[in-house]
């Protein structure tokens, strides 16, 4: 039998994590995913909501087969389940009194109209299980398999939030950590039993880890370089650091050196003059020894060329710049 499961957030905007692990466990158990949009309390919805849920499903890579489907489009259908059951349900309220399904009707109808056969959900919705199974006893409709995982809550144990360093996938986004990265945390995490603490050093090692795995062109496009600059990013702890490294690299701070540093620059000059057009690895990382062996200031010629400190090795910075750049570049910091 085809297992059938639903992922059903509320449109209050980018997924938190806990919610996320939530999605990636049903697409992981599910031959058959619907995509159900739970906005029946329209004073938790926020415009945009949905189409950020979207947005971070499709960066995660989780498709679904079915959806979105939202819950207020299809209040006709719970109002004519509610004839049957009355407005309240064991001491529930079912129906709001604008006439709106409440979660626990709404969640139970839809689960039986779309034939979902498993939930996978968050063990905060444990004590929901046995009042659902109860609606779908009354309305005369199969009750799915529940299985509920534990909470990721914040190192402090308490509930996640911003201030513990990220809470949502869009803050994972914002701070630079790969696609790859969040959806590896969360498919290590499983279908946990007990709450787990957020792992942030975790996730910055599977960031480092996925942008190792990058093709060369796709590292490149999502730091926004050319793609000759994708070795000087291969060093990058996430995507917002190899943008921040493209930026060093093709749109250097001006710098102005002392006169020491000018037997460095000349003779980075004349070794950049002799070796015509563009330079691969071997050649690139030549120039480079051939200027540590006569002790050039391998420092000041970062300076020159990236008008940082410090950054991804310099051979790699060499080999990016094209030939005339890299000796304007040279002759302008002195």
């Amino acid at each position: 039998m085809t297992v059938r499961v639903r992922f059903a957030p509320s449109p209050t905007g980018s997924l938190h994590l806990g919610s996320a692990l939530s999605a990636v466990a049903n697409r992981r158990a599910g031959a058959w995913l619907l995509l159900r949009i739970d906005d029946t309390d329209s004073a938790r919805n926020i415009p945009g909501g949905e189409e950020a849920i979207v947005s971070d499903l499709a960066w995660l890579g989780i498709g679904w087969e079915e959806g979105p489907v939202r819950q207020s489009e299809r209040a006709g259908r719970h109002r004519e389940a509610a004839e049957r059951l009355g407005e309240r349900f064991d001491g529930v309220t079912l129906v709001r009194e604008d006439g709106t399904p409440t979660y626990h009707l709404a969640s139970v109808v839809d689960d039986a109209d779309f034939g979902i056969t498993l939930v996978v959900r968050g063990s905060d919705h444990r004590p929901n299980e046995a009042l659902h199974r109860r609606l779908h006893e009354a309305l005369g409709t199969r009750a799915p398999e529940y299985v509920h995982h534990g909470l990721i809550l914040g190192p402090d144990g308490k509930k996640l939030s911003k201030r513990h360093g990220a809470a949502s996938v869009g803050d994972l986004r914002e701070q630079g950590i790969p696609a790859e990265a969040v959806r590896a945390y969360l498919e290590e995490l499983g279908v946990p039993q007990h709450d787990v603490h957020l792992d942030l050093g975790r996730v910055r090692r599977l960031a480092i880890e996925a942008i190792a795995a990058l093709p060369d062109a796709e590292l490149a496009e999502r730091a926004g370089a050319p793609a000759e600059l994708a070795r000087a990013l291969r060093g990058a702890r996430d995507l917002n650091e190899a943008a921040a490294i493209a930026r060093s690299v093709l749109e250097p701070e001006a710098v102005r050196l002392p006169e020491e540093a000018r037997p460095t620059l000349e003779r980075f000059a004349e070794l950049r003059e002799r070796a015509n057009g563009s330079l691969d690895e071997p050649r690139a990382r030549e120039v480079v020894r051939e200027l540590k062996a006569v002790g050039g200031d391998l420092k000041a010629l970062r300076l020159a060329l990236t008008g940082a400190d410090r950054g991804p090795e310099l051979w790699t910075v060499v080999a990016a710049l094209p030939r005339e750049e890299a000796l304007r570049r040279a002759r302008a910091a002195l």
